[in-house]
């Protein structure tokens, strides 16, 4: 995942400060110098780290800090605070037009994920907005992006507009313009063509396509594993286009992440999404507090109750909580479950964004294997649907016969039912309003008690509210 090494390494930077009573001008010269080299070991852009580092120091040294009762708090305060302006300070969402369509032209090099992100945001956008976009295919130089879009299409049921490969990109725009003004499309998603590098017959082709489109938002898509060389790409866009937002993608992979730490900077242009996988529903919106929280190990718990929100369905976790409350939480249930929570990304990312869980050492070992969710379905599937439905019908001989019927031995069996009574007793604790699982508290880092927690739950109440209204 990105930023981990540089998370490890401000971590271990400010940790040296939380174990002073007291903290001298000498304590923070030190701690500045690693925050240094570990942002330009994450390929920060030079100019972005000197500034960063001279804003933290001037605040750090200053006599309310030093002499203040917990100073290394206040340090960590500072640099969270500081890192979230350089990544933006605010949220920054879609420009919207007036007068429907919306145009959103996205640009960038080949090879960045523009067309890809195109169906991330179009599902986006047909999930929170219940819009009906339609995608135009400019990118004629690479055939596979305009069989790319239509299969994106297909899966979205969203029509994509295209005139294949012969047609000059700019006219494809017109008539693709056209098309949704007569269909009433409240959003046009123009994917244009990309290159290796930046170079005049592109952006001539992108300004006449900006021209007949006149987008509202013009999103340069950024790969994060490009490194520095992506905020060099920004500046020569933002140049001659005049970008209004910054997307990056495959902050999955191993990447440094020091793109997304300098490219607000060197622009001004906000990052509005991050792309974190491959599937349609692997789009974020960016928040600059999130990110930072993150980036120092703070987790990001108002961004795992979203995911949750989002990918649990809520009239399946209505009837989950009543069968919980009957003791009636069965084989079939539980499966289910698992799908749910592994349909929400990898579980090691989502104990990150617990509070306190960064620290927690071991973590990095961490890993769950999407083939042992698949041997745990095949052994369920083995079952009948008696024993699905009642798990103590399940005697030694039953087991052996689910083992050979889904290609596992009896340990395995006898751990995963082991496994499935654990969660059963769990989930009947929390149903009851018992949250004093042993050692949960110390798992959260006081997190779910702590201001995070608070704010958390205020969110889900919110929102919890706002559904309601709308269902009267």
């Amino acid at each position: 995942m990105a930023f981990e090494s540089l998370t490890d390494r401000l971590q271990q930077a400010m940790s040296k400060l939380r174990r002073k009573g007291k903290v001298s001008e000498a304590d923070v010269k030190e701690m500045m110098r690693e925050i240094r080299l570990a942002l330009l070991e994450a390929d920060v852009n030079l100019q972005v780290v000197k500034d960063f580092t001279k804003r933290v120091r001037e605040r750090a040294v200053g006599v309310e800090v030093l002499e203040s009762l917990s100073p290394a708090q206040q340090i960590v305060k500072i640099v969270d605070e500081e890192l979230t302006a350089t990544l933006g300070s605010e949220t920054v969402g879609l420009n919207k037009s007036e007068r429907i369509p919306t145009v959103i032209m996205m640009v960038g090099l080949q090879g960045a994920g523009k067309t890809t992100f195109g169906g991330k945001l179009a599902k986006h956008l047909i999930k929170n907005e219940n819009a009906r976009p339609l995608m135009i295919a400019a990118d004629v130089y690479r055939p596979a992006a305009i069989d790319q879009l239509k299969v994106l299409g297909q899966q979205l049921d969203v029509p994509v507009f295209d005139m294949g490969t012969d047609t000059n990109p700019v006219e494809i725009v017109r008539q693709g313009m056209a098309l949704a003004k007569e269909k009433k499309n409240d959003y046009v998603l123009i994917d244009t063509a990309g290159r290796l590098h930046v170079d005049e017959a592109l952006m001539d082709e992108l300004k006449q396509i900006k021209d007949i489109a006149q987008p509202e938002e013009i999103l340069l898509v950024v790969d994060a594993m490009t490194g520095q060389d992506a905020v060099n790409v920004a500046d020569s866009f933002n140049q001659q286009l005049g970008i209004t937002g910054v997307v990056i993608t495959k902050l999955d992979g191993d990447t440094r992440g020091g793109a997304a730490l300098s490219i607000r900077a060197v622009t001004g242009a906000p990052i509005k999404f991050i792309g974190s996988g491959e599937k349609l529903t692997d789009l974020e919106i960016f928040h600059p507090d999130r990110m930072s929280s993150r980036i120092l190990g703070m987790g990001d718990m108002l961004t795992l109750i979203e995911k949750a929100q989002q990918d649990y369905d809520e009239k399946k976790a209505e009837e989950l909580a009543t069968k919980m409350k009957e003791n009636s939480f069965d084989f079939n249930d539980f499966i289910e479950q698992l799908d749910q929570v592994m349909g929400m990304g990898p579980i090691e990312d989502l104990l990150k964004m617990i509070p306190g869980m960064s620290n927690m050492p071991g973590l990095e070992n961490v890993k769950v294997d999407p083939k042992d969710v698949e041997r745990k379905r095949a052994m369920i599937l083995s079952m009948t649907p008696a024993e699905r439905e009642n798990p103590d019908l399940l005697n030694p001989s039953r087991r052996r016969r689910i083992a050979a019927g889904s290609g596992n031995n009896v340990v395995e069996v006898n751990r995963m039912i082991k496994q499935f009574k654990e969660s059963k007793k769990m989930m009947q604790q929390m149903s009851k309003g018992n949250m004093d699982i042993p050692g949960m508290d110390q798992m959260l880092g006081g997190g779910i008690k702590g201001k995070l927690g608070k704010m958390a739950m205020n969110r889900m109440v919110k929102k919890s509210k706002k559904k309601k209204k709308k269902k009267k």
